[in-house]
C-alpha cells in the first residue's frame, strides 16, 4: 500500500510516475511477486530485489515516463543477460501512471488497506510504543489499544490507529478472520479479561501474552477455569517473541515480537492458500 501511496505523493510534483511490480518468478529470484516499487524522475521508493534488475527496471520506467501514461512487460533471465547469481527468472510489469489515474489509485489504496492482516495491540506502555514501531514498515493493520488516552505518543506510524475504549476487551467483537492479538497492558486483571476475549473470538487466529512462563501457567489455570476451549488456550503465545534473544530492552523485546508476527503471519496465509477450496453440490 505504501508504494501507492508514494504513486500519489509524487503525481502532486510530476505530471507522471511508475510503478514496477514483479508478476512471476521462476527458479530462484530476489523479491517473489507481489513485490513493487514506485519510480519517479527524481528517484525510486521501494525495491524488486536490487542489483542489476532492479538498474535496469529504474532506468526503463523513467525513460517510459516521457512518453506518458501506458505500461510493458518484460521478461529477464538473471544469469545470462544479467550476471545475477541468482539465476532465475523474473517477468517485471512497468505501469505509467498519469494524474488521471489518481481516483483508481486511491481505490487501490483502500483494497490494498482492508486486505493487510489486522493485529490487535493493547497496551501504549514501552514495549507496545517499540512494537508500533517495528510493525511500521510492515503489512499490518495495527488496532492499538489502550483507556489511557494521554499513554499514546503525538505522532504514531499511519498503519497505526488508535482507541481508547472503557472497554478495551469489547474491541475484539470487531476482527476480522485472522487477526492476532497481542497483550500488554499495565494491568495483569486487563490482560486476564483481554486473553479471554481474544481466546473466545474464532475470529482471532493467534493470541500473544506479555511476561513469563509463570504468568502463563497463572493464567492458563484462570482460563480453563473460565470455560475457555482448551485448544486455544494451549495456542497461547506466552512467553512472546522469537527464540534466541533473551534482552528485556523494549526494543529488544519489540523486534522479537515483530519477527514472530511476521512469521505467524506467513504461516496462517500459506495455511489458507493450501486450503481446499469447498464447492457446494446443487441439488
Amino acid at each position: 500500500m505504501k508504494i501507492w501511496g508514494h504513486i500519489c505523493d509524487a503525481l502532486e510534483r510530476h505530471p507522471a510516475c511508475a510503478r514496477v511490480t514483479v508478476v512471476a518468478t521462476r527458479g530462484s529470484a530476489p523479491r517473489e511477486a507481489g513485490a513493487a516499487m514506485a519510480v519517479t524522475p527524481e528517484g525510486y521508493h521501494g525495491t524488486i530485489g536490487g542489483g542489476a534488475l532492479e538498474w535496469r527496471a529504474i532506468a526503463t520506467a523513467q525513460a517510459m515516463l516521457s512518453r506518458g501514461a501506458g505500461s510493458r512487460r518484460t521478461s529477464h533471465a538473471l544469469g545470462p543477460e544479467l550476471g545475477q547469481c541468482c539465476g532465475g527468472h523474473v517477468d517485471l510489469l512497468t505501469e505509467v501512471f498519469d494524474r488521471s489515474a489518481l481516483p483508481d489509485i486511491r481505490r487501490r489504496m483502500t483494497e490494498a488497506s482492508e486486505a493487510r492482516r489486522r493485529v490487535y495491540l493493547f497496551g501504549a506502555g514501552h514495549v507496545g510504543r517499540a512494537l508500533v514501531l517495528a510493525l511500521a514498515p510492515l503489512p499490518f493493520e495495527v488496532m492499538w489499544i489502550d483507556p489511557r488516552v494521554s499513554a499514546f505518543p503525538a505522532v504514531m506510524p499511519s498503519n497505526a490507529t488508535p482507541l481508547a475504549p472503557e472497554d478495551a476487551p469489547a474491541v475484539l467483537a470487531e476482527a476480522t478472520g485472522g487477526s492476532l492479538a497481542y497483550i500488554m497492558s499495565h494491568s495483569h486483571a486487563l490482560d486476564l479479561a483481554i486473553a479471554d476475549a481474544a481466546l473466545r473470538n474464532a475470529s482471532v487466529a493467534r493470541v500473544g501474552l506479555i511476561g513469563s512462563a509463570t504468568k502463563r501457567a497463572r493464567f492458563v489455570k484462570r482460563l480453563r477455569e473460565a470455560g475457555v476451549a482448551e485448544d486455544r488456550i494451549n495456542g497461547l503465545i506466552c512467553p512472546i517473541g522469537v527464540e534466541g534473544i533473551r534482552s528485556k530492552e523494549p526494543a529488544m523485546i519489540a523486534l522479537a515480537t515483530a519477527a514472530q508476527i511476521a512469521s505467524l503471519h506467513e504461516q496462517l496465509q500459506a495455511a489458507a492458500q493450501a486450503s481446499p477450496v469447498v464447492q457446494r453440490s446443487r441439488a
